[in-house]
This record gives structure tokens, sequence and C-alpha cells, in this order.
């Protein structure tokens, strides 16, 4: 059998076979790798939900195409398999951080089948991916940033619950450059508003206490006097930012509340929270802040994670440059 596959809902059925949008069905026998892999993930690993389901996701994207070729199980499998996958995710455009991505995804996968006894060899130790591009995804500019914040401060001058809340979780995902994932993931208790600090729960596990300034700071005074309480109800708990229904903020809807707030400010890229995220670390390393300091702002376990940054602050300078200098 080549491939295992995945419920619509991220989580595997181990019951039945999951047609693909190609029509393929897929071997029970995959279903059950892949519950197994699931639970690995989320009690042997302690990853996050939108880990398991990105992991889940790459690797269903593999057993789909083994199924195209008739590998019909794990032993099947080998190096040349999973060449020719992503060779296939190349020639359908997939971007090299994409593919760079599922390849871990699938060692890691292939990995604990061989640790686990479902195969005697693992077919992916010489699988090699394209790096990662050293470029990121467009940044706002500070001015641009602070646009944006005042454009959602204006919004919410109606005391809208829902314009006071994406004023509050924008100032903070910009002041904090935190995640999104983990600005909805937080708790009224994981905030000190008199130290101006958050408690972040970050991948793996790890957690890390972020600042955040006054004008976050107000923007979530704001929000928790007057929006949460016309929103809270029986299943919002300790959630500090909610929808509509009072049940907690989803990651889906603060981007949706970004999205419309850009929309405002003219000649802004149109970036997603990741987006604020980068803004906020080449901010500040704009303003002359440690690299190190950035590093354990953003929770990056690696400071070569971190120093991608430094591109975009280099080619600022190396823009700013050639436009003021005379003789650039």
């Amino acid at each position: 059998m080549r491939g295992p596959g995945l419920c619509d809902g991220g989580g595997v059925d181990p019951t039945a076979g999951v047609e693909q949008p190609h029509g393929i069905t897929l071997p029970v026998g995959w279903n059950e790798v892949l519950f197994a892999f699931e639970r690995h993930l989320r009690s042997e690993r302690g990853r996050s939900e939108h880990t398991v389901r990105a992991y889940l996701g790459d690797v269903r994207s593999l057993v789909g195409f083994l199924a195209t070729t008739g590998v019909d199980d794990l032993a099947g499998v080998t190096l040349r398999d999973l060449r020719a996958w992503l060779a296939a995710l190349a020639q359908d455009g997939a971007a090299k951080a994409t593919i760079a991505r599922r390849s871990a995804a699938a060692r890691t996968f292939l990995g604990w089948a061989t640790r686990t006894g479902r195969i005697d060899l693992d077919p992916s130790l010489r699988l090699a991916a394209p790096k990662r591009g050293g470029h990121l995804p467009e940044v706002l500019r500070q001015s641009d940033a602070s646009a944006l914040l005042d454009v959602a401060a204006v919004a919410s001058d109606d005391q809208d619950a829902l314009h006071l809340r994406d004023r509050a979780a924008l100032e903070l995902l910009y002041a904090s450059g935190i995640r999104v994932g983990e600005l909805t993931a937080l708790d009224i208790d994981d905030l000190d508003l008199d130290r101006g600090v958050v408690r972040v729960m970050g991948k793996g596990g790890k957690e890390r206490t972020v600042p955040f300034g006054i004008p976050a700071r107000e923007a979530v005074q704001a929000w928790l006097q007057l929006g949460r309480p016309q929103v809270v109800g029986a299943d919002s708990g300790p959630a500090l930012f909610l929808g509509r229904r009072g049940r907690r903020a989803d990651a889906r809807q603060i981007r949706s509340s970004l999205h419309s707030l850009l929309a405002h400010v003219p000649d802004a890229p149109d970036i997603g929270p990741h987006g604020l995220r980068h803004s906020a670390a080449t901010h500040l390393l704009e303003g002359g802040a440690d690299l190190r300091l950035v590093q354990e702002l953003l929770g990056h376990a690696s400071l070569a994670t971190t120093q991608i940054y430094t591109h975009v602050s280099v080619d600022r300078l190396k823009q700013s440059y050639r436009q003021a200098h005379p003789r650039a």
C-alpha cells in the first residue's frame, strides 16, 4: 500500500479508508498508522494542535502521492519515491519553504516508523530538500504599522466588542511579536498589566515572558473593561480574547480582522498575523535591539532562526542608502 489518509477535520479515522480529493481511497492500514503517529505527536512529543495538523497534512500529501503510484504500505516506500514526491510538489509550483517543511515532516514520520518497528530501514535518511530562502514575507514599514494601529483605535471608538478586541489583539501582537496561535491561547491570568508582561506558552511547551508597552496595555485594558463583558458567556472560561458568541477567539478571526483593517492603510502590504510578527522583529532590530534579545522575545530555539531578520534590516539600509547618497 502506498499511502495513509486523514479525515477532513485533521484527525485520523483508523476504521475506514479516506477518499482523497483526486478520487483515490486510501486503505485502512494507512489510517491506522497515521492514527498512531498522531497519538505520538500529541502525547509523547506534546505538540500543539496547530503543529499536529501541519504534520498530518504534510504526511497526507506524501501518502496520497504514494497511493497514486501503487505503494500500499510503509515497507514499500523507497528513497526514489520520496524524491519523486518532492519533484512533483516542485512541478506543481510549491514554494521551496513548503517543500522543505514537507520533507522535514516526512523524515519525522518515517523516523518514528523506524523507531517503533514498523519499518526496518528509514528511506528518508538520505532525503535532501531545498533550503529555505533567506527572505521573509513582506513586512510593514514602521509608519504603516502605526497607521494600522491608528485605524484599529478609531474603529474601536464605537466601543463595539469586536472592534475593541481587534485593537487589543493587534496592539499586543505587534508589541510582543508573539505568534497568533500563542495570542489566541492566552488566558486572562497570563497577563500582568501592572508590570507590562505576558506569559506565553510557545512551541514545544516552552514558556517565556514577553514585555509589551503602554499602547498595548491601554488597548487590552479597554477590551477587558468594555469589550469582553459584552460577549462573555458560559463557554468563555478564562480565555483572554473572545469571539462574538463568547467562545475563545481563533487565529482565523484575528487574521480576518487584520486584513480588513490593513485595507484602510494606503500602499501597505496585505500581510497576515505572522507578517506582523516579522514586522515587530524587524523594527526591533532597526531600533538597535540586541539580536539575542529578539531571539528571546520571539521564542526561537536557535539564534540562526532570528538572524534572518538582519537581512531585512540590511536590505532596507541599502535601499535608503541608494535613495539618499549622492554617489550611491
